[in-house]
């Protein structure tokens, strides 16, 4: 057992400056929330199929049991609205139309058309990539490529996009209508 000398420190232990102790009391307490948000913000995305076979199964997950797919929301129609830029005040037109076969988009302000091919969903949204096949950027029209994100709002769809060009970021948004 270690003596106690005078003033009760434990023999060998130094005094740490009053701002190193602080400072490390803000880096351990730092990492430790870093470490609490990180661990359950990882736990919400499970495996997919590329990951390796031998990877554990989430904390709470039944071992051997098949999950259902998750069912997206409803947005088979023809839609259409308006879509806002972001820095811009003046909407354009948009239209949408989502089938069995697949969707496509149509901006006829701006004489562009698109087809779109489904990413992925969840419970709530689905996800586009936007190919242009008429009036692309590149090509001297005004649409790049983007990506589309919907979600069924009651009898509306909320769309968001998002796309790059000339390296610039648009972001647009809009609220559809069912036809």
């Amino acid at each position: 057992m270690q003596g106690v000398l005078a003033g009760g420190k434990i023999r060998g232990e130094q005094d740490m400056p009053k701002g190193s102790r602080n400072k490390a009391f803000y880096l351990g307490a730092a990492a430790l929330i870093m470490v609490a948000a990180v661990a359950p913000a990882t736990a919400q995305f499970p495996p997919t199929p590329d990951d390796p076979q031998d990877a554990a199964p989430l904390a709470g997950t039944p071992k051997n049991k098949k999950t259902a797919p998750v069912a997206g929301p409803n947005i088979a129609g023809n839609w259409s609205g308006t879509l806002t830029q972001v820095g811009s005040t003046t909407p354009y037109k948009f239209e949408l139309a989502i089938s069995a076969k697949g969707a496509e988009t149509k901006y006829p302000d701006l004489d562009c058309t698109g087809k779109l091919t489904r990413v992925g969903q969840s419970k709530s949204y689905v996800f586009f990539v936007e190919v242009i096949t008429k009036g692309q950027a590149e090509k001297g029209g005004r649409c790049p490529d983007g990506t589309i994100t919907v979600a069924r709002q009651g009898n509306d769809l909320a769309v968001g996009w998002f796309g790059s060009i000339q390296e610039s970021t648009v972001v647009a948004y809009g609220t559809l209508k069912k036809k």
